[in-house]
């Protein structure tokens, strides 16, 4: 069980908002209440996919997202990195108030970085370590791996779906990482939306 006092002590000190919900519906909730009349920008997100939550802003915003369903990729991509609120997931977060992303194609991660008015991380409990090591770990031999295999890539992670190779394939999805010590310097409030539900890769 996640110690969610002393991520949230944490990563308060670190520059980032909390807030905390015991079930997606919840959080779903809060989001839609928070976000109207905006554009938003989401990159791929199992997270986000599994709490309907897109489609549900998508009723009070315009959403943009390679991942919704008749979206033009590359045009999407362009237009959720310049939305006015940005939401991402994590594939591992410290309890020690690290935040860590790996991606193929580098949209979510330097989405997350940009000037947008808000990001919003949404996290459930499993994507939750004690410290640093322990969400790298994660981030590269939970997420990497799983998301692999979703994909159907030709990647020895996805072939055997067990940790990450280090492998030099074409289809390699583990190419850019980044860790958030704080909120970048330049961009609206950063927001940390803990789920206590398993949630996502």
């Amino acid at each position: 069980m996640p110690d969610y006092d002393k991520l949230t002590r944490n990563l308060t000190a670190r520059g980032f908002q909390v807030s905390f919900f015991p079930t997606g519906a919840a959080a779903v909730d809060y989001l839609t209440g928070a976000i109207r009349g905006c554009t938003v920008g989401a990159g791929g997100s199992e997270t986000l996919r599994e709490l309907g939550l897109l489609e549900a802003l998508s009723r009070e915003n315009e959403v943009y997202s390679h991942s919704l369903p008749g979206a033009d990729r590359f045009q999407a991509i362009r237009q959720a990195a310049l939305a006015q609120v940005y939401l991402s997931s994590a594939n591992g977060l410290a309890e020690t108030g690290e935040l860590i992303n790996i991606d193929g194609r580098g949209n979510r991660v330097s989405a997350t970085l940009a000037r947008h008015q808000r990001v919003y991380f949404v996290v459930g409990r499993n994507k939750i370590r004690p410290d640093f090591s322990g969400a790298l770990h994660r981030a590269r031999n939970i997420a990497g791996p799983k998301n692999a295999v979703r994909l159907k890539l030709n990647t020895p992670c996805a072939a055997r779906g067990d940790r990450c190779y280090d492998c030099q394939s074409p289809d390699r999805i583990c190419r850019a990482l980044t860790v958030l010590w704080a909120p970048p310097t330049g961009v609206g409030a950063t927001e940390v939306v803990l789920i206590d539900q398993d949630l996502g890769y």
